[in-house]
């Protein structure tokens, strides 16, 4: 097959940017000529020419930069959905999944959510005056404006979305068909994130960061801190007032906001701040809880990954993820990411928690969140797309 897909960045941080990297390494694999849309990439070495059709080719891959406007954002999303429609159209593909909110395609990937749903959500933990401004932003505009065309149904053949919340979220709002919005959870490479990571790198990292073996580490890990809840992460450490507690933050994000909450909160020597990684890995090793009290999320591919790495998560039901969690078992989800009560207690009653491990990763559930299982429910929607417009 030739696959077209389509991400404004492929870059190296990020669930969501490790998951597209796995599934372009594994449809290479599998022998499909894969050609990625991106104003962005990360380093690919083994460059070996160019591609039939244009593209540079890298590692047996075929990238195409599309142009985006830099500046302001509203024009770097329209500029981006406009270009990658125009070098899409000129070239012919089996099959365009986009992971994007873009103008051509036949499958998107919701990976991001409704952007409508959650502009729903925001509105409840911010103040009316915020709310306002957030109406009249002509990005939001520009985005609902995409998603509105994104969701209709002769322009997008079937959605994917990564859990039954954003499925319904879609529905609700769209009124897409229900018939071609397909649910394929993420997968999950559960030999790269294995509770035996603990022995490798529990020590070490606490060394780097100065922390005490006896202290146990909170872990929160992803970019956009204020969707992802990092400000309630930051008033349920401060509401347990226990100074062996450590919140270590791993992401890309501004700081500073958070730094000034956990000083004004007496708890700036109990937060760590690390920036961005390759190599989650190691922070899942070293931590004894995973916690992020999202706003919203359709999926957190870094909760996935702590689950899998055999650590409990506390998190909140707008997570698509808490639809895998065994409450009381290996986590819990709570109804309000603003419930720092609620938050501190489940905080204490999963750090005792043991063997989440042994749990999460039973043979039914690593069967069904493997990536192969992954990939192989996807191209069977690439199939079912070739055969209906084949008519055999």
């Amino acid at each position: 097959m030739k696959v077209a897909l389509v991400r404004n960045r492929y870059t190296e941080f990020g669930g969501a940017e490790r998951y597209l990297d796995t599934l372009i390494r594994r449809l290479h694999a599998l022998g499909h000529e894969v050609h990625i849309f991106a104003n962005e990439w990360k380093d690919v070495k083994d460059v070996s020419g160019s591609c039939l059709g244009g593209g540079t080719q890298r590692s047996g891959l075929c990238f195409h930069r599309v142009p985006m406007i830099k500046g302001l954002s509203i024009l770097k999303v329209i500029s981006f959905a406009l270009n990658a429609k125009r070098l899409l159209k000129r070239e012919r593909f089996d099959i365009i999944h986009s992971f994007e909110r873009t103008l051509f395609q036949d499958i998107y990937r919701a990976g991001d959510g409704c952007h409508r749903e959650w502009l729903v959500q925001r509105r409840r933990f911010e103040p009316w005056w915020k709310t306002g401004l957030v109406r009249i932003n002509p990005l939001h505009l520009m985005f609902l404006w995409i998603e509105k065309r994104l969701f209709q149904p002769k322009n997008t053949k079937v959605i994917i979305a990564n859990s039954r919340r954003g499925r319904s979220e879609i529905i609700r709002h769209y009124r897409f068909p229900q018939d071609r919005i397909q649910v394929i959870y993420n997968g999950v490479d559960f030999n790269r994130f294995h509770p035996s990571n603990r022995q490798r790198y529990r020590v070490p990292v606490r060394r780097e960061l100065s922390i005490s073996e006896s202290d146990s580490i909170i872990l929160f890990m992803g970019s956009g801190f204020e969707r992802k809840g990092l400000r309630f992460a930051i008033q349920a450490v401060a509401r347990l007032r226990d100074p062996k507690l450590k919140l270590v933050v791993v992401g890309r994000d501004r700081f500073t906001r958070y730094e000034r909450l956990s000083s004004k909160l007496g708890v700036e020597d109990s937060v760590f701040f690390v920036g961005s990684t390759t190599q989650p890995e190691k922070w899942y090793g070293a931590a004894d809880l995973f916690l992020l009290p999202t706003v919203y999320d359709p999926f957190s591919n870094a909760c996935l990954e702590a689950l899998a790495s055999g650590i409990p998560v506390v998190t909140t039901r707008m997570n698509g993820v808490s639809e895998w969690i065994e409450e009381g078992v290996t986590g819990i989800s709570l109804n309000d990411p603003a419930d720092i009560a609620g938050m501190a207690y489940a905080i204490k009653a999963m750090l005792r928690t043991r063997d989440t491990g042994m749990f999460f990763r039973r043979k039914e559930k690593m069967d069904c969140l493997s990536f192969e299982n992954h990939v192989e429910k996807t191209l069977d929607i690439y199939r079912k797309i070739i055969k209906k417009e084949h008519g055999n």
